[in-house]
């Protein structure tokens, strides 16, 4: 769990973390790595010995739950070659609106932005992303950990639109929101950084 929310890390970082001793980390991380969970590489500073840093591989990535993969991915094919990009993307657009009601019915009681995006961390958790915010010096960061539709989202990119367009009604036109990190892209994460706009400071 550690890896995939906080991405690579030595053994003395996730011993510390989880309160045991490096060796014992270190062992748990050598069995992870005979299983192909994950995988190290070693960084040099220049000064003393390199750090060994490890990290989830792809088949670490898989172990965590994509919502109904198989069958996501077969239903956008089918849509798309029965019915067309237009009905695929009149979906999507149907999807993304009902997303936006729901969200914002669950936000409706949150006052500051900040509150929004908590809130939003809170139900995108819920819904398997894993997700957390950072306040920054000049905003937040919204950051999701893992992606449940990520077989569908590297099928049809129109999902992760859909997514980023949700996030900005959602948190109000006062702000600007732009992804910065994108699983699909080779990321670890899905991060999306949250500023106000100029006229609203």
């Amino acid at each position: 769990m550690l890896l995939k929310t906080r991405g690579t890390l030595t053994a003395a970082e996730i011993a510390k973390e989880l309160g045991i001793t490096s060796e014992g980390a270190r062992l748990q991380l050598i069995k992870f790595m005979e299983d192909g969970l994950v995988s190290s590489a070693h960084e040099s500073n220049g000064v003393g010995r390199p750090k060994q840093l490890f990290s989830l591989t792809e088949l670490g990535h898989a172990g965590f739950p994509d919502t109904h993969a198989e069958l996501t991915v077969k239903l956008i094919g089918l849509v798309k070659n029965t019915l067309g990009e237009d009905a695929l993307q009149k979906v999507i657009d149907a999807a993304e609106q009902s997303g936006k009601v729901k969200y914002l019915a669950e936000l409706e009681a949150a006052v500051t932005l900040e509150e929004r995006i908590s809130g939003l961390a809170g139900i995108r958790t819920r819904e398997g992303y894993m997700a957390e915010y950072i306040k920054e010096s000049d905003g937040y960061l919204l950051v999701e950990n893992h992606c449940p539709i990520c077989a569908a989202a590297k099928t049809c990119q129109g999902l992760c639109v859909s997514e980023l367009n949700t996030f900005r009604s959602v948190l109000g036109n006062e702000v600007q929101v732009d992804r910065v990190d994108h699983i699909i892209a080779g990321a670890r994460r899905c991060a999306y950084r949250i500023t106000r706009k100029e006229n609203f400071s």
